[in-house]
């Protein structure tokens, strides 16, 4: 895993699938799993949401919170808010997902600051909101598993044990330096 650089806020237009827009401030003191893409992206709706969807379901969200950030850079007509509203619901996504802000050219603000390639794009935060990790393309599930607990046990005393939660597995052991 790479090692910490500043992270830029993201900029984006719309939430869905939360009660207010959220920011890597108001997530601090918890990793943050990004994961942008399109609806109309093969690899995006085959690989990467699915996995969101997975990693959302095993950590404990009080300790992982997954993003979601519809970065659309081509096709713009037909990927709109309310068409993503319907693509949210009929692939039964509930991780919080965000339009990402158009600048005035087809690269919207947020994919353009972090420099994507494309999608899927998954960026991985620290705890301080520090990126530790930015992936164009997919990667396995086991990796992405490993790097996420890297991330959890960082700065835990040794030894320490968490726990599972009714929201998701964290561990099944203890932390260790």
């Amino acid at each position: 895993m790479a090692s910490a650089e500043p992270a830029k806020e993201w900029q984006t237009t719309e939430w869905f699938n939360t009660p207010e827009p959220l920011s890597l401030a108001a997530l601090r003191g918890r990793i943050v799993m990004l994961t942008a893409f399109q609806m109309l992206c093969p690899g995006c709706v085959a690989n990467s949401l699915p996995q969101a969807q997975r990693v959302a379901a095993t950590f404990k969200s009080s300790d992982v919170a997954v993003i979601g950030l519809h970065s659309v850079f081509e096709h713009h007509d037909a990927m709109g808010p309310n068409a993503l509203r319907v693509f949210l619901h009929e692939y039964q996504i509930r991780f919080p997902v965000a339009v990402d802000a158009p600048d005035g050219t087809d690269v919207p603000r947020t994919m353009r600051s972090y420099g994507f390639q494309g999608t899927p794009t998954m960026l991985l935060f620290d705890r301080d909101g520090q990126l530790r990790r930015h992936v164009f393309g997919h990667i396995q599930d086991l990796q992405l598993g490993a790097e996420i607990m890297a991330l959890v046990c960082e700065g835990l005393p040794p030894d320490t044990t968490l726990e599972s939660g009714q929201d998701g597995v964290c561990a099944t052991g203890g932390c260790h330096a």
